[in-house]
């Protein structure tokens, strides 16, 4: 007996314009059995349009702006709005969104740090003078020259306190990462395999030169630490590459011999004799995310790139965000990652590309050290669950974002509105959100609480002409999200 395809379409009441239907997802149940009835049904459920007030919110657009949107709660819900919600975007810098939430997930959360460490051969450990000592770092954007405990003077400092006297050379880790691969980054700036947060108002003109002021700097706080250096210029290190004993010969019977317990001097790792860590990677999130520092992003999108991890290159740091996406359930269909910043124009993200990135996000939630710290003192778990931490403004990835009409009237956008701080004043609406800004193109994604408490994402993406009025698209992106919270 033949089986039968019966298709059902569940029309849901919609206002406005229909977005295409979308197949209902199999039951856990379902699809690991791999067995039908005689009868199998597919369903297709419409997803709702978007509601009157969004609607009245677009008649305001100028001609030629093509707007998709997604809003939909988190937890779980539903979507509760669609237009256009599949189709791919220029999204400016949401770009930012995919770079910040992949940095955060590879260190682990918002209790992660990145380091660096001073290395001697292992047969000059423990001797007072050594022919060279080696930096070794992540490329992150925090390590200073000389402020606070991650820094070349802290380590300088703990070099000296551990008996090191004397250095024949400096030398520079930096073949980890290949710069040239970074070169179309529309920045235009050298990408450096080691910087310093120092160089942030002031980067270097060439790798060259990058690694030459990051010499000069070291070289300048181990001598200021007592430490006598003989070269003046850095030399550079051979990848660091951690000891793997031979594998011996099978023993009798078949069985795996034990390894041989004596390693040879010149084939043992590198020691270490000085190490610092960087605080919480919600520092420089925040510093990135709120201001939309396109440099910030770019510098931590290139930590991505490298080893172990990554191979060096700017397209293995694009690989591994695409990775992120696909293990958290985006669907990459049309998805097109470029940079780290947005700032050109290649890259392609659709709202419900975002919408679902930013629902993990508040999902699966990274806490911040301090109300990891709170939660742990008052003996309550349960402030760590997504909603709580929400509420409590703990969540590391949401609190790093803009806060729309908190007033700070700043050139930098450095406080806690960011880009947002002057848009949606006095409409006591609670919205965390990434600006995105370019020629023809305006995009704002993030959280809102609706008026009945709930907490929804929302996701808006226009282009446009190059001449099209931002400053017209910012004023309708904010009446759209008023009107998301008024009517959920």
């Amino acid at each position: 007996m033949r089986r039968l395809l019966l298709i059902s379409l569940l029309l849901l009441p919609v206002s406005g314009a229909q977005a295409p239907a979308r197949p209902a997802m199999a039951s856990p149940e379902t699809a690991s059995s791999g067995a039908a009835g005689p009868d199998t049904a597919l369903q297709l459920t419409r997803e709702p349009g978007l509601s009157a007030g969004v609607r009245a919110a677009l008649r305001d657009l100028p001609p030629g702006v093509r707007v998709g949107i997604l809003l939909r709660e988190v937890g779980g819900g539903p979507v509760l709005e669609t237009q256009a919600a599949d189709e791919t975007f220029i999204p400016a810098s949401t770009v930012k969104l995919v770079t910040a939430a992949a940095v955060l997930a590879e260190r682990g959360g918002a209790d992660g740090e990145w380091t660096a460490e001073l290395t001697v051969p292992a047969g000059q450990a423990g001797r007072a003078d050594v022919k060279a000592v080696t930096l070794r770092g992540s490329g992150d954007p925090l390590l200073s020259a000389r402020d606070g405990a991650y820094s070349l003077r802290a380590l300088a400092r703990q070099a000296y306190a551990r008996g090191l006297r004397s250095v024949g050379e400096v030398r520079l880790d930096d073949a980890g990462l290949n710069a040239a691969s970074f070169a179309p980054l529309t920045l235009g700036e050298p990408m450096p395999a080691l910087r310093l947060s120092d160089w942030q108002d002031d980067p270097p003109a060439s790798v060259d030169e990058a690694r030459a002021r990051l010499g000069a700097a070291l070289i300048g706080e181990l001598r200021r630490a007592g430490v006598t250096v003989t070269r003046d210029t850095p030399g550079r290190a051979a990848p660091f590459t951690p000891y793997l004993p031979p594998t011996p010969p099978a023993a009798e019977g078949g069985r795996p011999a034990e390894p041989d317990p004596f390693v040879p001097v010149a084939r043992r790792p590198e020691q270490g004799v000085a190490s610092v860590r960087s605080g919480s990677p919600f520092q420089v999130l925040a510093r990135t995310l709120r201001p939309s520092d396109n440099r910030l992003a770019e510098a931590l999108l290139s930590t991505l790139a490298h080893p172990p991890g990554g191979n060096g290159t700017l397209g293995g740091a694009l690989a591994r965000e695409r990775a992120f996406l696909r293990q958290i359930g985006v669907n990459l269909a049309g998805v097109r990652l470029a940079d780290g910043s947005g700032l050109g124009r290649e890259a392609r993200l659709s709202p419900r590309a975002l919408g679902t990135l930013l629902t993990v996000m508040h999902d699966l939630p990274y806490p911040t050290p301090a109300a990891q710290a709170a939660a742990v003192k008052a003996g309550q778990p349960a402030r760590l669950l997504p909603a709580a931490l929400y509420r409590s403004r703990g969540n590391a990835f949401i609190e790093a974002l803009p806060q729309a009409g908190t007033g700070e009237d700043v050139p930098a956008h450095d406080g806690r509105g960011g880009t947002l701080a002057l848009r949606m004043r006095g409409l006591n609406l609670d919205v965390r959100a990434k600006t995105g800004t370019l020629p023809g193109v305006s995009a704002l994604a993030g959280y809102v609480t609706a008026r009945s408490g709930r907490t929804l994402v929302f996701a808006v993406l226009m282009n446009g002409p190059e001449d099209t009025p931002i400053l017209t698209l910012r004023a309708v992106q904010d009446r759209v999200v008023q009107a998301m919270a008024q009517a959920h």
